[in-house]
Parts: structure tokens; C-alpha cells; sequence
């Protein structure tokens, strides 16, 4: 695998971790510094490709990255922000557990479709724990006086942090891993607050993603325009982005 690790290398940015913090008992903050971010082509909502196990006997490719959020951005600073959760017990949970400030990163920017768009009037945020990060910027990003609903779920609210800014501008609720009949109960009461042109942001576990979007699709008619989905994690599957 040592040819793959410096294809790697090559391909991707170098950065040097500069801040480890512990959020809750299964998320840690880290802050990366790299001469890259300072010209990045940034848009809220994009993502980077993480080598979190370059150097650590990864049995495969796959397991050498992992995605994530870019939380927050500096290009002054050029230092991004990451919240990496624990829950997996995967190569990347490992990676951010042991990671110390000063270690050197490789990483290469992403954009994707789950990026920020201005253009609708009320907007609804869906999310697990694994999509609070990129929920929040994309609410950072959008103009102050929009409309916003949200329902960001895990079972045990006390791991559901702040914004970089110690806000919390989302409802948090209590709900067992794939509930979407839950949340659908929610939405519910939500929707009649929605007002003008809606968009909804849906982000975490596949299974939800899949369930809500189709939800919204037959129950309100949405069109598939005002419905951003975007599958963070599956319990059957390694390393879904």
C-alpha cells in the first residue's frame, strides 16, 4: 500500500492540525491550517477528502479516506474547521482520537450538490448528528431575516453541539436511529409554517434521506428542485460519503 500512500500525497493538500477540541462524548473539533485554503474555490456546503488512514496499515484504498464538512472557514487564517464524530468505531473515528496538534494532514476540496442555495423563501433542515456541521454553515450562509424549520435528531441530545459561533439555531430533538415515520410526524406540524418558495436541506443516515425526500415528493409535491438530500452514512455500508 506504500505506492498508493504517496499517490496520495501527491494528488492531495498538505495541512497541519493546529486546534483538537472535544465537543461532546462523540465529536471532536479540529482545525486545520494549510497555504490552500487561502485560494480555495470555497462554496458553504462543500467538503474535503480526508487521509485519515495514510501510515496506518489500511487494508484497502477505501480505508485510507474518509469525507467531511467543512464547518467553518478562515482564508485569511487559512484554517478550516471540521466536526468528526466517533460513533462509526471506524478508521476515521480512530483517526480523529488519536490525531494530536501538529500532526500533518493530506486532503484534497470537494464541492458536490448539498451546497447553499439562496433562492427560496422558508427552508427546512433535516439532520442526524453526522449532518450538524454542514447544516450549520449552510444556515450561516443564508440571509438573516429567511425563514428557517429544522429537525436535527439523535438519541441522546447532549451530543449535539453549538455552531462555531456557540448558537444553536436548530430545534433538537430525541429520536432513535431511522424513525422517519417520527420525523415525518414533525414535518408535519412544520409545514404550514413554510411560506413562498420552500426548500429542504436532508443530510445523515441514507435510510431517512431516502424516506423523507419520497415523503415530501408524494405527500406535498415538492418537486425534486426544492429537495437537497445528501447520504452521509448507511449502517450496511464503509466509508459512505
Amino acid at each position: 500500500m506504500a505506492l498508493i500512500e504517496n499517490i496520495i500525497k501527491k494528488i492531495m493538500d498538505t495541512g497541519v492540525i493546529t486546534s483538537k477540541e472535544q465537543l461532546s462524548k462523540s465529536v471532536y473539533k479540529i482545525e486545520i491550517q494549510s497555504e490552500a485554503i487561502k485560494t480555495m474555490d470555497f462554496v458553504p456546503g462543500c467538503f474535503i477528502r480526508l487521509g485519515v488512514g495514510i501510515g496506518q496499515n489500511a487494508r484497502a484504498k477505501k480505508d485510507m479516506v474518509r469525507s467531511y464538512s467543512i464547518w467553518n472557514i478562515n482564508k485569511e487564517k487559512q484554517t478550516m474547521d471540521l466536526a468528526i464524530a466517533t460513533h462509526s468505531n471506524g478508521i476515521g473515528a480512530q483517526w480523529v482520537k488519536d490525531c494530536t496538534v501538529g500532526d500533518t494532514v493530506y486532503y484534497k476540496t470537494k464541492r458536490g450538490k448539498f451546497t447553499v442555495d439562496t433562492t427560496a423563501d422558508s427552508y427546512l433542515m433535516i439532520g442526524d448528528l453526522s449532518a450538524l456541521a454542514h447544516l450549520y454553515i449552510i444556515n450561516r450562509y443564508l440571509a438573516v431575516d429567511t425563514h428557517v424549520e429544522s429537525i436535527i435528531y439523535t438519541k441522546d441530545v447532549s451530543e449535539l453541539y453549538a455552531d462555531i459561533d456557540n448558537e444553536k439555531p436548530f430545534n433538537f430533538y430525541s429520536i432513535e436511529a431511522y424513525q422517519p415515520k417520527e420525523i415525518i410526524a414533525k414535518i408535519e406540524a412544520i409545514t404550514p409554517r413554510l411560506k413562498g418558495v420552500k426548500m429542504a436541506y436532508i443530510a445523515g443516515d441514507s435510510r431517512v434521506c431516502i424516506a423523507i425526500h419520497n415523503y415530501l415528493r408524494k405527500a406535498h409535491k415538492w418537486n425534486t428542485k426544492q429537495i437537497k438530500t445528501k447520504p452521509f452514512w448507511n449502517p450496511n455500508k464503509t466509508g459512505l460519503e
